[in-house]
């Protein structure tokens, strides 16, 4: 065995993704070094722990991290409940974190500036593949630094929020105001003084919106005053609201039903096509100068909440040879799979090491972060994705290589219907399957029963929100 055989494998992130790294690590006798940014695991979570998740438990716990929870006597939430992000942190990340295998590896407070090869930087070649990673990162007692036989990028995507402007840009003016919030923060709860009463203008098309334009809902039911727009910047509200009925997680397809009601009632006011252009901010308001429907637009506002998905950060891995996809900005070999622009039903592929490979041997990024820009990702997806990355790192080419991710088809089918076709009337492919049947369509659930893999659905096209 080399010195560098001996080193601890670093995993960046103390998410889902990551513990379940940490949890494969040790099961396979392997020592992981985790770094997490945050006081506590799951820190990112808890940045949306308001919110329910669409998936229950039993998609939501890693295997082999349960497999260390079952062993210091964990008492297990019900398998079938929708747990909040909070719920997940304290109740699954937490316990974990406390496992000593796990806990005796763990740092918090260490935030990661930079990963590179010992004695190397991103040019030379030389023995590249027999030097040690060297991990510098942050905490408080200052800058410090690590080598590490291997590295697992689970650092996410949250703190890049993705901007206003249609074109990827800030909208002008964006950055300087200090009343845009990212994500979905918690308008009924915690942030209740800052919304209720007030004009509030929603951007964005996926169930991170839907979440904040219900919750600005319940505080226009206490204050009539509340003002909400929501602004989509795609045509229409079909693609937003396409799953109902047909989505075979409940919670989500519930999100969309409420939210068709509200805009039937008029509690909403849809902007679709809606492209912002500058945003004027003054001491008392805020105005957003924008094109909706093709036509000039402009609003006065109190506050905007932008949720538009997030996108990687790749600045601490310059001295790293990594390869991406232009577009998406996932591994070249991933990024078909994932691609949001290309149309399919149900989950995206199961995948892994092969995928997941970059230039950088024994380098890899995963969960939400090895997506890229595409918003498909499904946490158990990543849990699958860390299994076999680890199988790789064990020498276990085989197992790295096999599949053994089993999901619910459970994406929302998304068509683009005729205006007089009701999308969650007719589903994806000739109406709603079953209850009982796992599939995401009629048409899918017959292909099934007749041994296919399912319908293909080729105007369609899945959202797994990530998790």
């Amino acid at each position: 065995m080399t010195a560098t055989e001996i080193l601890p494998i670093a995993v960046l992130g103390a998410g889902p993704v990551g513990m379940a790294a940490a949890a494969r690590l040790i099961e396979a006798g392997l020592t992981p070094l985790i770094l997490e940014r945050g006081s506590s695991v799951g820190t990112s979570l808890l940045e949306w722990g308001h919110v329910r998740v669409f998936s229950p438990w039993k998609y939501n716990v890693d295997d082999a991290s349960r497999r260390l929870l079952d062993a210091e006597g964990w008492a297990a939430p019900s398998p079938v409940a929708l747990p909040t992000g909070r719920e997940i942190v304290e109740e699954y990340l937490v316990p974990l974190s406390r496992v000593p295998a796990i806990a005796r590896t763990l740092k918090l407070g260490a935030t990661v500036t930079a990963v590179a090869r010992v004695g190397l930087d991103k040019v030379s070649s030389t023995r590249r593949t027999d030097a040690p990673f060297l991990i510098r990162y942050r905490d408080k007692n200052g800058e410090q630094e690590v080598t590490v036989r291997a590295v697992i990028d689970a650092s996410g995507t949250l703190l890049r929020p993705n901007p206003m402007g249609v074109n990827g840009l800030p909208v002008l003016g964006e950055d300087d105001c200090d009343r845009i919030s990212y994500g979905i923060p918690d308008v009924a709860g915690e942030r209740r003084s800052e919304f209720l009463g007030k004009r509030t203008l929603v951007v964005g098309s996926g169930h991170s919106a839907i979440n904040v334009a219900l919750a600005l809902l319940e505080l226009q039911e206490a204050d009539p005053s509340t003002v909400i727009y929501w602004a989509l910047r795609r045509h229409g509200v079909e693609r937003l609201l396409g799953g109902g009925l047909n989505d075979q997680l409940p919670e989500r397809g519930a999100l969309g039903l409420k939210a068709k009601a509200a805009m039937e009632a008029g509690h909403l006011r849809m902007l679709t096509s809606f492209s912002a252009t500058k945003v004027t901010t003054t001491d008392d308001r805020i105005v957003v100068a924008a094109m909706a429907e093709g036509s000039p637009v402009e609003l006065d506002l109190d506050r905007i909440v932008v949720a538009t998905g997030f996108r990687p950060d790749f600045s601490f891995l310059r001295e790293v040879r990594i390869e991406l996809d232009p577009a998406v900005e996932a591994p070249p070999a991933l990024a078909p799979l994932i691609d949001p622009n290309l149309h399919s039903c149900g989950t995206v592929p199961p995948h892994g090491v092969d995928e997941l490979a970059h230039p950088e041997k024994d380098f890899y990024i995963v969960g939400s972060k090895s997506y890229g820009r595409a918003p498909t990702f499904l946490m158990k997806t990543g849990y699958e994705q860390v299994r076999s990355v680890v199988a790789e790192l064990a020498g276990d080419p085989v197992a790295a290589r096999r599949i053994e991710l089993v999901l619910p088809e459970t994406g929302v089918c998304s068509v683009s219907p005729s205006p007089s076709t009701s999308s969650t009337s007719t589903g994806c492919c000739g109406g709603p399957a079953p209850s009982a049947v796992d599939a995401c369509c009629a048409a899918d659930a017959e292909a099934k029963a007749e041994g296919r893999s399912g319908c293909g659905c080729g105007s369609a096209t899945v959202e797994v929100e990530r998790a």
